[in-house]
């Protein structure tokens, strides 16, 4: 077996929630590498993201990289922090166990 590692493990960002529409882009440098995804099928990603984090009491971040590592032959997803606050997000995912339902609510947003 040969383990696969995601390089854009948060999408860029946009997976953590806080790029909605196009005047979000400006909140960070990076802003403007998120801008492909603002998009329909972008939209319905983060909303069953919105709807799995609020089951869990988890993070947008969180859930992603949750569903990221629950993907067969992901060995780890790659994702940066800048803040304290979003490295305890990133290790908080490591433990966050996405049940069936979570896994294809998201799986059907991003098809």
């Amino acid at each position: 077996d040969i383990g696969v590692i995601t390089y854009f493990g948060l999408a860029k960002g946009f997976l953590s929630g806080k790029y909605r529409g196009k005047a979000d882009l400006g909140q960070s440098e990076r802003g403007e590498d998120v801008a492909s995804y603002l998009n329909e099928r972008g939209m319905r990603v983060l909303a069953a993201l919105d709807s799995v984090s609020a089951r869990h009491s988890a993070r947008q971040a969180e859930v992603a990289l949750a569903w990221v590592m629950a993907r067969p032959g992901i060995a780890a997803p790659i994702a940066s922090a800048t803040t304290l606050a979003q490295m305890d997000g990133l290790v908080r995912a490591a433990s966050l166990m996405l049940d069936a339902d979570d896994i294809a609510a998201l799986d059907r947003a991003s098809a």
